[in-house]
């Protein structure tokens, strides 16, 4: 899955918000390098950002998805949001999976609003919300509490109507660095849900933390905790780099057939 950020204040892809030819060119870049999914995000949720609204979202969005969609109409795109407004228009405009940071807990709308439009729903596990995420990021046990997170929502979900759910974590919301390499550690205990999994690690602040160095130079540690996810029972990884990625899962499966 690669991630296409159409905001102004990514964490990493700063260069996007310079108009509809950049972004179509990194969409085209990461097509080339093999991408099966495309994450269109219209709003960062790193920690401590601010909220927009609905209507400035799909401004950002819309015009992207249906570019998309006329240019490679067989492409898997997915939108990146919270709001069910964002998602049916999106979803009417293309894409065809919604990927939830909140799980449905930012709009209480969401679920049904997944539930009537019949796509595969990403529901993300984060405690409280990006404005907030970081100032109660406390576990007694962070894998145990994530999956009773889980387990409590795909009910939910099931309930609503939702017959294809992707599991994520959240690495990285509501967590700390060390939750998130246990997270990773462990991430083999979420198969027992029997759902995809998606990990997404790309150039987060865990690896360039940990590392002293810079979003921009964490290409190398992204590399190698997207192995680590992939060993660990992950189904996606939600990247910046595909090339980089697309060669992980290529040497993976040569060495699982060896």
């Amino acid at each position: 899955m690669g991630i296409l950020n159409i905001t102004p204040d990514s964490f990493y892809d700063k260069h996007l918000h310079k108009g509809m030819y950049a972004i179509m060119a990194q969409a085209d870049k990461m097509i080339s390098e093999g991408a099966d999914i495309l994450d269109i995000g219209g709003q960062t949720t790193k920690p401590g950002s601010k909220r927009i609204s609905a209507q400035e979202e799909q401004a950002r969005v819309l015009p992207v998805i249906e570019l998309l969609q006329q240019k490679y109409p067989d492409l898997l795109l997915s939108i990146d949001t919270y709001y069910a407004a964002v998602a049916i228009d999106a979803v009417n405009a293309g894409a065809g999976i919604i990927n939830d940071i909140s799980g449905g807990n930012m709009d209480t709308a969401m679920l049904q609003t997944v539930a009537a439009l019949q796509v595969p729903y990403i529901c993300m596990h984060m405690k409280g919300t990006p404005e907030t995420m970081q100032q109660n990021a406390s576990y007694v046990d962070v894998v145990n509490e994530v999956l009773d997170y889980f387990i409590e929502k795909l009910a939910t979900c099931t309930a609503a109507g939702i017959k294809d759910v992707i599991i994520d974590p959240g690495i990285g919301f509501g967590k700390t660095i060390q939750h998130n390499f246990k997270l990773l550690k462990n991430l083999s205990a979420f198969q027992l849900l029997d759902k995809p999994i998606l990990a997404g690690l790309s150039r987060k602040g865990t690896i360039y933390k940990t590392l002293n160095i810079t979003a921009e130079e964490a290409l190398n540690g992204t590399t190698v905790l997207n192995t680590l996810a992939l060993f660990n029972g992950a189904n996606i990884i939600r990247v910046h780099d595909v090339k980089e990625a697309k060669e992980i899962i290529t040497l993976l499966d040569n060495y699982k057939e060896a």
